[in-house]
């Protein structure tokens, strides 16, 4: 959560290139693997989390954080949700 609109900006256009910190940048990558083809998701990228200081705790909120999201908006979308 922030209030920070040119974060928020910056992180919409490309995450790749907004001023986060690294361990934010390896969530988000660890995110966008898991989105696009979670079946490419392996251990070296669960140690990776790890080596950014994140914990199993951490990891697994992280992946269930991402995973309902996607779920959730796969479901609006085939139903259509704010499509008029």
């Amino acid at each position: 959560m922030t209030l920070d609109k040119a974060l928020v900006e910056a992180l919409a256009k490309d995450y790749t290139t907004a001023p986060i910190t690294a361990q934010e940048r390896v969530m988000l990558d660890y995110v966008v693997k898991l989105t696009k083809d979670a079946t490419k998701v392996w251990k070296d990228d669960i140690e990776g989390l790890r080596a950014a200081g994140f914990d199993d705790q951490g990891i697994l909120q992280i992946t269930l954080i991402a995973s309902w999201f996607n779920y959730i908006n796969r479901v609006a979308d085939a139903l259509g949700v704010g499509r008029e």
